[in-house]
């Protein structure tokens, strides 16, 4: 089975963040993903990731204020200098935390900004944030969102993502393919996630699932999760899957899709 990791931004809520540590490793999680820890002292994390044999997955670049329509600034001309200041930031916290990935968002195209616009942005930041990021051994992912929780996003679909990552020509640049947001965009057909996956393995840094409709746990909605279990598993993927869905009621009783989880 792949190697399963919690967001313990979306999972084990209803605790305190620090003690979502304990819930996940206790549940049968061997890593934990967060989005934004940045209010946590950083050695509080690692003394919690330390005590319960925890490996950090991943986190993400500040996004700024989702409610006010925020949802990163790597592709918002005229927010350069607020990106970078981002980056240097989530940079730091990861070397102090030991985490090796971090996601940025590319944000929401501003009012009559061209497309090609917000693109030549993110590509401008995202490589000078990998020139940095290279520097220390860390990994930038890119990850495009739905359209429906998050409109006018800059990068909504596989197709773009990659395009985009092409052009941006940095090797420590990969793509965070979430199963949540690309089934809502491109699962029309059946296999289309297994197939993706497939076609752009070498390029796959990180993959996060929640079911579709409602983005809560397998089984709640139209996801094959063990077939695309199985399909990781085949295809040779050697990263992290991470569970980044809501509960439909407590996190505990939600983890019956999970082999190792002690709900079973």
């Amino acid at each position: 089975m792949p190697r399963f990791a919690a967001n313990i931004t979306f999972l084990f809520t209803e605790l305190p963040f620090l003690d979502r540590f304990e819930a996940a490793a206790g549940a049968g999680f061997s890593g934990v993903e967060f989005h934004y820890p940045y209010a946590i002292d950083p050695a509080e994390i690692r003394l919690r990731l330390d005590a319960y044999a925890l490996t950090p997955v991943l986190m993400n670049v500040r996004g700024g204020n989702h409610a006010r329509g925020e949802w990163g600034f790597a592709g918002i001309p005229g927010r350069e200098a607020t990106f970078r200041l981002c980056v240097v930031e989530a940079m730091q916290y990861a070397l102090e935390v030991g985490i090796r990935q971090i996601n940025c968002l590319a944000g929401v195209r501003p009012p009559h900004t061209p497309l090609r616009t917000c693109e030549l942005t993110l590509i401008d930041n995202v490589r000078r944030a990998a020139e940095e990021f290279a520097k220390v051994d860390l990994t930038l992912n890119l990850e495009a969102l739905n359209t429906d929780d998050v409109p006018g996003f800059i990068v909504n679909n596989t197709r773009d993502a990659m395009r985009l990552i092409n052009e941006i020509g940095a090797d420590n640049v990969m793509l965070q393919y979430d199963w949540y947001h690309m089934q809502i965009m491109e699962g029309a057909h059946a296999g289309s996630l297994a197939n993706t996956m497939k076609l752009l393995l070498p390029m796959i840094g990180h993959i996060q699932f929640a079911d579709v409709p409602g983005r809560h746990e397998p089984g709640t909605g139209k996801i094959d999760f063990p077939a695309l279990f199985a399909h990781v598993d085949a295809i040779g993927y050697e990263g992290w899957v991470s569970a980044e869905y809501r509960p439909s009621g407590k996190t505990e009783d939600s983890l019956g899709w999970m082999p190792t989880s002690s709900a079973q």
